[in-house]
C-alpha cells in the first residue's frame, strides 16, 4: 500500500511538473507573440512616417520644379522670339529691295562693324534652345522640360482611352559600376539605356531623366502587363549590352489622378520591387 501511495505521489508531481512546463511554454510563446506584434507595430510607425517625409519632400520638390518650369517656359519664349527674329532678318537679308535691303543689310553688321551670318545664328539659337531641353548626356528630356512633356501625353491620354502608364526606371548596381569601372562605363550604361528605351517606345512616349540613374518612361495607350513586357525586353538588352539590368515599378492613370500622384506611386512600386527583391 505505502508503496502504491508514493507511485501515485510521484505520477501527481509529474503531472504537475508537465503542467507548469506547459504553462511556461505557453507564456513564452504569448510573449513572443507580443513582441513580434510590437516590433511590427514599430516598423509600420516607421514606414508610415518615412513615407509622410517622403510625401512632405515630394511636395516641396514639386513646388520648386513649378517655378523651375515657369521660368523655362519664359526662357523658352524668348529664345522662340529670337529664333523667328532672326528668320525673319534672314529672309529680308536674301530677299529683300531698296529700303528693305539697306535693312537687311543694317541688321547683318554688329555695331562694331563685323558681319553677322543670320544662319548661323539660327542654328546657334535652336542649338541651345535644345541642349535646355534634353540631358547632354542620354539624350532624354530635362526633369523640368519632361514634366510638361508627360502632362501634354496625360491631357492627351484623357481625350482619348484613358490609358496611360508611368515607369520609374532605376538601374541595377550603378554604384558598383561606377566604383569598379569609372564613372565613364556609367555614362555608357545611361547612354545605353536611353538608346533602348527609346528603340521599344514610339517617337512620342516621353523619356525623362528624374535624376542620376533614375528615369521616368511615359507610355499612352497600353495596359501595365504590356508595360511589363517592354520593360522586361528592355531590361534583357540592357543585360545583353552592358551585363547590368534595370528595375522598374509602374502605375496605371486613375480618374483625375496629377502628374505628382501618379508618378509617386510608381516611386513606390519601384522602392518595394527593389525591397522584396532576394539578396
Amino acid at each position: 500500500m505505502k508503496k502504491s501511495r508514493l507511485l501515485k505521489l510521484h505520477k501527481a508531481a509529474a503531472a504537475r511538473a508537465e503542467a507548469a512546463e506547459a504553462l511556461y511554454k505557453a507564456a513564452v510563446a504569448r510573449a513572443e507573440i507580443a513582441e513580434a506584434r510590437e516590433r511590427f507595430a514599430a516598423e509600420q510607425r516607421d514606414k508610415y512616417a518615412a513615407e509622410r517625409e517622403a510625401l512632405a519632400l515630394a511636395r516641396e520638390r514639386s513646388a520648386l520644379e513649378r517655378d523651375g518650369i515657369a521660368n523655362q517656359r519664359d526662357k523658352a519664349a524668348a529664345e522662340r522670339d529670337a529664333i523667328a527674329n532672326s528668320r525673319a532678318g534672314a529672309t529680308r537679308a536674301a530677299n529683300g529691295t531698296g529700303s528693305t535691303a539697306a535693312l537687311g543689310a543694317s541688321a547683318a553688321t554688329t555695331e562694331t562693324g563685323e558681319v553677322r551670318d543670320p544662319e548661323l545664328e539660327l542654328a546657334q539659337l535652336e542649338a541651345r534652345l535644345q541642349r535646355a531641353h534634353l540631358d547632354a548626356l542620354t539624350g532624354a528630356y530635362r526633369r523640368e522640360m519632361g514634366r510638361l512633356a508627360l502632362k501634354n501625353e496625360i491631357d492627351r491620354a484623357r481625350r482619348s482611352d484613358g490609358r496611360f502608364v508611368i515607369a520609374f526606371v532605376d538601374v541595377d548596381g550603378m554604384k558598383g559600376v561606377n566604383d569598379r569601372e569609372g564613372h565613364a562605363a556609367g555614362d555608357r550604361i545611361l547612354r545605353t539605356l536611353v538608346a533602348t528605351m527609346r528603340a521599344n517606345l514610339r517617337s512620342y512616349d516621353p523619356i525623362v531623366r528624374f535624376g542620376g540613374d533614375e528615369f521616368i518612361m511615359g507610355i499612352a495607350s497600353i495596359d501595365p502587363s504590356e508595360a511589363e513586357q517592354r520593360i522586361a525586353i528592355i531590361d534583357q538588352s540592357l543585360r545583353h549590352a552592358t551585363g547590368v539590368g534595370i528595375t522598374a515599378g509602374l502605375a496605371s492613370l486613375e480618374g483625375n489622378e496629377t502628374l505628382d500622384e501618379l508618378t509617386a506611386r510608381a516611386d513606390a512600386a519601384l522602392i518595394e520591387k527593389k525591397r522584396l527583391r532576394p539578396i
